[in-house]
C-alpha cells in the first residue's frame, strides 16, 4: 500500500491535510465529472520527512515510478521516450492556500528528442520549441536557481529532472517568502506542502488554446457575476507572473465560445458544491476546457462583506457562517479613511491602471521590497512599486500601505496577494512608475489611479456601508444570544 502518494482518480476524496488543497480540488473536480488532467500527488508527510532528513524518504522513488506508470496508462503517453510524450506539471499545494508562495515547474520531461516528437505529433514546430524554451527557463530559475543562465545544466535524464523539481517544491516550503506569509497569516510552519504531478495540457498550442483564471464572483467588490481573465496562446505562469496583461472573459467567449460556456457552468457547479466563492485556474487546449485547480477565493474586504451577506440572502449559508468568513481586520480595513469629496479636483494623476484591490493609501513610492520593509519598520508609510511582483517580494508587500505594478492584470501575483493582505493595489499602469520611486503618492485601488501627493481623506461611517451594517447587526444578535 502506498505510503507517500495518492492517485487522484476521483474515487473518493483524500484527506486535505495529507494531499494539500490543490490535489484535493483535483480529486473533487474529477469526482464531479469535470475535465481534469490526470494527476497523482506526493503528500505533505513526504515533504516533512524530506525536510527532516534532507533527502528523499525511503520508498518514495518507487511510488513515484508507480505514479508515472499510472499517468502513462491514463493518457496513452510515455514519459521520456516514444512518439507521444508525457510532459508534466509539478506544483506545490499546502493544506491551507498560500497563493504564489511556493514553486511550480511546467513542461517537465521535454528534451531535444521530445521536442522533435512533439513537433511531429502536432505539426507545429514553433509550439514544440516554445514548450522546450519555457521548460528550460523555468527549470533553470526554480530548480537550478540560475534564472539568467543562457545554457543551464539541466539533467539529461528526465527522471532526474523530476526528482530535482520535487526537491525544489519541498524546499520552497521554507523559503523566506513562504515563512513570512505563514507568520503574517497565522499558518503553522510544520504543515508541509504536497507536490502534485499532473499531465500537461497546452494553452500555448494554437489559436484556440489559452489559459486563465476565473472567480465565480468578483473578488474586488463582491458582484455576483463571474469575473476573470484569459490569455490566448499562453501557459498559466504567463498570467500569474504579471509579465503579460490578460484579456477579459469576453475575449475568451469570442475566441473559444464552447470552452467559455463550459467554464461558466463549471464555476456555478463548483461554487454550489463547495458553498463559497471559487478561484479556478484553467487551460484551453485546441478549444477544449481543462480545469487545473479550484480553491476558495481570496477577496478584498469589500467583497468579503458583500459576498457573505449575499450568500445568506441566497440561502447558501447561515448568518453564523457569514460572520466566520469576514475577519475583524477586513472590517477595520473598510472603515479606513477614503478620499474626501472633491479631494481629486485638480489633483495630478501620475499613473492609471486596473484596480486590483480597493482602498486608499498614501505613501512614498519604494521600488525595492527589502527597502520597503526597512523603511516601514522605521515608521514611514511606503507604497511598493514594481514592474511586477514575485513571491520574493511578499515581505515588502506586507510592509507596504499599497502596491503598484507596471505590468499584469487583476489575477496576477500582485493582485491576488494584495487581496489576501487587504492592501490597495493598482496593476498594469505601464512603464515609468518604478522611475518615480521617492515620490509621495495617493493610491485609489478601486479606480485604479495613482495621484501625486497626499490627498484629503475622511473616515467612513459603518452605516454608510449597507452590507457591513447587516453583518454587524448579526454579530450583535449572536452576542446577545450568547449572553443570555
Amino acid at each position: 500500500m502506498a505510503r507517500w502518494t495518492v492517485m487522484l482518480d476521483g474515487n473518493g476524496l483524500p484527506d486535505r491535510a495529507l494531499v494539500g488543497g490543490k490535489a484535493w480540488s483535483i480529486a473533487r473536480m474529477a469526482a464531479l465529472g469535470l475535465d481534469v488532467p490526470a494527476a497523482f500527488v506526493i503528500g505533505t508527510s513526504a515533504c516533512n520527512a524530506y525536510l527532516e532528513a534532507s533527502g528523499i524518504p525511503p520508498g518514495l522513488e518507487d511510488e513515484i515510478a508507480a505514479g508515472l506508470a499510472w499517468l502513462e496508462a491514463q493518457t496513452g503517453r510515455t514519459f521520456g521516450n516514444g512518439d507521444k510524450r508525457l510532459l508534466l506539471s509539478i506544483r506545490s499545494g499546502a493544506a491551507i492556500s498560500m497563493p504564489g508562495m511556493m514553486d511550480t515547474v511546467l513542461n517537465l520531461g521535454i528534451d531535444e528528442a521530445g521536442e522533435a516528437a512533439l513537433a511531429a505529433e502536432t505539426g507545429l514546430a514553433t509550439f514544440a520549441a516554445d514548450t522546450q524554451r519555457r521548460f528550460r527557463e523555468l527549470y533553470s530559475a526554480i530548480v537550478l536557481k540560475a534564472p539568467d543562465d543562457p545554457s543551464p545544466a539541466i539533467p539529461v535524464d528526465v527522471r532526474e529532472q523530476l526528482f530535482g523539481a520535487v526537491r525544489a517544491v519541498f524546499e520552497s516550503w521554507n523559503t523566506r517568502r513562504a515563512r513570512r506569509y505563514r507568520e503574517h497569516n497565522g499558518i503553522a510552519h510544520d504543515l508541509g506542502t504536497a507536490v502534485t504531478v499532473q499531465a500537461m495540457v497546452f494553452g500555448n498550442l494554437d489559436d484556440t488554446s489559452g489559459t486563465g483564471v476565473l472567480f465565480s464572483r468578483n473578488p474586488l467588490n463582491g458582484d455576483p457575476a463571474p469575473y476573470g481573465e484569459y490569455l490566448p496562446r499562453a501557459q498559466g505562469e504567463d498570467v500569474v507572473s504579471g509579465k503579460f496583461t490578460p484579456l477579459g472573459l469576453d475575449a475568451m467567449r469570442d475566441h473559444v465560445p464552447h470552452a467559455h460556456a463550459a467554464l461558466l457552468a463549471a464555476s456555478a457547479m463548483l461554487e454550489r458544491e463547495n458553498g463559497d466563492v471559487q478561484d479556478i485556474e484553467f487551460t484551453v487546449q485546441s478549444g477544449k476546457l481543462f480545469l487545473l485547480q479550484s480553491r476558495v477565493a481570496k477577496r478584498a474586504p469589500e467583497a468579503a462583506v458583500r459576498i457573505a451577506v449575499d450568500m445568506v440572502d441566497e440561502g447558501m449559508i447561515d448568518a453564523a457562517t457569514a460572520l466566520s468568513r469576514v475577519s475583524a481586520e477586513q472590517v477595520a480595513t473598510l472603515l479606513l479613511p477614503r478620499l474626501a469629496k472633491g479631494a481629486t479636483d485638480g489633483a495630478e494623476i501620475v499613473a492609471r491602471g486596473e484596480g486590483a484591490c480597493p482602498g486608499v493609501a498614501t505613501g512614498i513610492l519604494v521600488a525595492d521590497a527589502d527597502d520597503a520593509e526597512r523603511r516601514a519598520a522605521e515608521g514611514e508609510s511606503v507604497v511598493l512599486v514594481r514592474a511586477t511582483t514575485s513571491p520574493d517580494d511578499v515581505h515588502g508587500m506586507i510592509a507596504a500601505k499599497a502596491i503598484v505594478t507596471e505590468q499584469g492584470g487583476s489575477t496576477s501575483h500582485a493582485a491576488v496577494v494584495s487581496r489576501s493582505l487587504g492592501r490597495p493595489c493598482v496593476v498594469g499602469v505601464g512603464s515609468g512608475a518604478v522611475a518615480r520611486a521617492g515620490q509621495q503618492v495617493t493610491i485609489d485601488g478601486a479606480a485604479g489611479l495613482v495621484y501625486a501627493g497626499a490627498l484629503e481623506t475622511v473616515v467612513p461611517l459603518e452605516s454608510e456601508h449597507p452590507h457591513l451594517a447587516r453583518l454587524t447587526g448579526w454579530a450583535r444578535e449572536q452576542g446577545e444570544r450568547a449572553g443570555q
